[in-house]
């Protein structure tokens, strides 16, 4: 896939700020500024929302990556598999995200958290009231909300990245363990 919005140049001191954090510029901030003005008001909000603190940030890693899997966004799963290493998660665990229906590595709310981010993802939203609860019951009410709407960012990120042709840029090379693809669904008509 190619980018379908071109990448817009950056003033110096913000390239050399990102390839100082990241080894380089990650192309979502790239294509975002042909809009100066959304493209930072995306900043602020994505590093508010990396600050919240009332979930566990390792339950929001493998949540954003669920989304991704599910929406089909190379980027961010590449980006959340890197940051899972930066984050010492297990990344045994974080690499079976993507099949964590068949993996037996999560624990069970680990896998409340992955079935939750899914049907979150999925049009229309597939959430039950059990599942709700018992995420509520483990979680507690500041968690949960700060789950939901962290999910909800991911989906944000997932689908402008995917719709803007955005996909991996080799951030997870640096991490040991290979990311696990998605299975195909059952009855789908698998390529020739």
């Amino acid at each position: 896939m190619t980018l379908r919005v071109p990448k817009a140049e950056l003033d110096a001191e913000l390239r050399d700020n990102l390839v100082r954090q990241l080894g380089a510029v990650p192309e979502p901030v790239e294509v975002l500024w042909n809009h100066p003005e959304l493209a930072l008001a995306n900043q602020e909000f994505s590093a508010k929302v990396g600050q919240w603190d009332k979930a566990d940030a390792g339950l929001k890693t493998f949540a954003h990556m669920a989304v991704a899997a599910r929406v089909g966004c190379s980027w961010c799963l590449d980006v959340n598999y890197f940051l899972a290493l930066n984050q010492n998660l297990d990344l045994a665990k974080a690499s079976q995200v993507p099949r964590w229906r068949e993996s037996e590595v999560f624990t069970p709310l680990e896998r409340d958290v992955l079935e939750y981010a899914e049907a979150m993802t999925d049009t229309p939203t597939t959430v039950t009231d059990e599942l709700s609860r018992r995420l509520l019951d483990a979680l507690g009410p500041a968690a949960m909300v700060e789950l939901t709407v962290y999910i909800g960012f991911a989906n944000f990120a997932a689908r402008c990245n995917t719709a803007q042709g955005i996909t991996s840029q080799g951030y997870s090379d640096a991490c040991e363990i290979p990311l696990a693809t998605r299975p195909e669904p059952s009855g789908a008509a698998s390529p020739a």
